[in-house]
């Protein structure tokens, strides 16, 4: 079976999550499953040629993927709760279908998990286009900080509004890429520090997210909605703590979201700690 089961929700981009996929088939991990939640209204995406070939490569090579239609649409929030539903590993990493991972990302990940004993570890998703990039807005503000862990990661409360809640500046564009590069961190030097969230590629021990309610709150939430994974993580960090890995090694595709309704911002209407 495996120490590590990969989720993938997706909708309608088979082209990106055929590299997401593609991008692990060379991972030096080699003990891991992948479930991908489906949730595209016009064609099954493991009939998209593209996504059928990273499919069965990923097959080839002991990963087996599972494909689970998951309609009609509840949101994303739904999206993550049914895919945890099947996880059977001890961890279970969170990928969104416009990631790419470096191939030894996944090791260093459980290898994080593992030496910190805490609810999740993440790898910010850098742009690619903003890591050499001449635009002032790519450029990390010069005061913008790290806070590393020094010691044991252990639980903290982080809600909207708190001080810690500010460190969501340094995952910007590829801030975190440019700041690892000043600091001179490369991946013998993995570091862990403090998040207020990771978007995008989290590894979750499967017990804490669950004991802290996984993404059952999606019943409290509209279709439409943004932040699930904010506040799935908030509630972890409180229980168990949470961290992210930098250098990062994972990186954006930029391509359009389809997420563009973004009215529901799930940690601003459901509390950052569960009840």
């Amino acid at each position: 079976m495996g120490d590590v089961d990969v989720l993938i929700p997706t909708f309608e981009r088979p082209d990106a999550l055929a590299l997401t996929l593609g991008s692990l088939v060379g991972q030096t991990h080699a003990c891991f499953r992948v479930f991908v939640a489906d949730q595209s209204e016009r064609y099954d995406v493991q009939d998209v040629p593209v996504v059928s070939a990273a499919i069965r490569v990923l097959a080839l090579r002991g990963h087996p993927v599972t494909v689970l239609k998951n309609l009609p649409r509840r949101g994303l929030a739904h999206q993550r709760h049914v895919l945890l539903e099947h996880v059977e590993a001890p961890y279970a990493l969170y990928v969104d279908d416009d990631v790419v991972l470096e191939p030894d990302l996944v090791e260093r990940l459980v290898t994080a998990i593992e030496t910190a004993g805490c609810g999740f570890v993440g790898s910010f998703v850098n742009a690619p286009s903003a890591v050499d990039s001449d635009k002032p807005e790519d450029h990390p503000p010069e005061d913008l900080a790290v806070e590393f862990w020094d010691g044991p990661v252990t639980p903290e409360v982080v809600s909207p509004g708190s001080e810690p809640w500010e460190r969501r500046h340094l995952h910007f564009a590829a801030h975190q890429e440019r700041l690892a590069r000043r600091l001179g961190l490369t991946r013998s030097d993995t570091r862990l520090y403090k998040v207020a969230w990771v978007g995008g590629c989290v590894l979750y021990d499967v017990d804490a997210l669950r004991s802290a309610g996984g993404f059952d709150f999606w019943q409290d939430l509209p279709e439409r909605h943004v932040g699930e994974d904010v506040l799935a993580q908030l509630r972890v960090m409180a229980r168990r703590g949470g961290a992210a890995i930098m250098p990062s090694g994972a990186w954006h595709q930029e391509v359009p979201t389809t997420t563009v309704d973004r009215n529901v911002d799930a940690p601003l209407v459901l509390p950052a700690v569960a009840e």
